[in-house]
């Protein structure tokens, strides 16, 4: 091997681990960890300028990981904000579509969806009966939810193992919303 080979490899898996350094992507978290982040997760209002905010947020955590994804949050139908950086695909924006329906459908984070469906033993598309090419309970989507309304939108990622992306989600609501 290379000296350059070397500190590719070195710098790649060092690369991956920075992804989501807080988190450990072998550990699948229980229902009640993820039903708990959607009743914590919750905004007093959603607006335009919060969309912006929240999607710079994570486009600069992104950015200082490396990390391949593209972002999207989507409010009462409308696309408010979309990025996508390098190293992500249009096939990205294809899984952000299929994961936000989950949400829209069933008003939880798409992760939260396909674990339920696991807990019960099957899959979401073995027993959802929505079409798979519409349709993936696979993580990255997150329910915009505000008080006293309920979910308004999603905020979505994809480009990364799907439990990375529910918790890359999760880890910018929270400093968005200062929890």
């Amino acid at each position: 091997m290379t000296q350059n080979q070397s500190h590719n490899q070195s710098r790649n898996q060092s690369h991956n681990q920075e992804i989501t350094p807080k988190f450990h992507p072998e550990l699948t978290p229980p229902l009640e960890e993820l039903e708990a982040q959607e009743r914590r997760l919750v905004f007093r209002q959603f607006t335009y300028d919060d969309a912006w905010a929240l999607g710079s947020l994570i486009v600069d955590l992104a950015r200082e990981r490396q990390a391949p994804v593209a972002v999207d949050i989507h409010r009462a139908g409308q696309q408010l904000f979309h990025a996508a950086l390098p190293g992500s695909a249009p096939d990205n924006d294809a899984w952000i579509t299929r994961k936000r329906r989950v949400v829209e459908r069933y008003g939880s984070a798409s992760y939260l969806v396909g674990a339920r469906f696991r807990a019960k033993g099957t899959t979401f598309e073995e027993s959802s009966r929505l079409d798979p090419d519409q349709y993936a309970a696979h993580g990255g989507s997150f329910p915009i939810t505000v008080e006293g309304v309920g979910v308004i939108g999603a905020v979505t990622v994809s480009g990364l193992p799907q439990l990375q992306d529910h918790r890359f989600v999760v880890e910018a609501l929270e400093q968005f919303l200062g929890l």
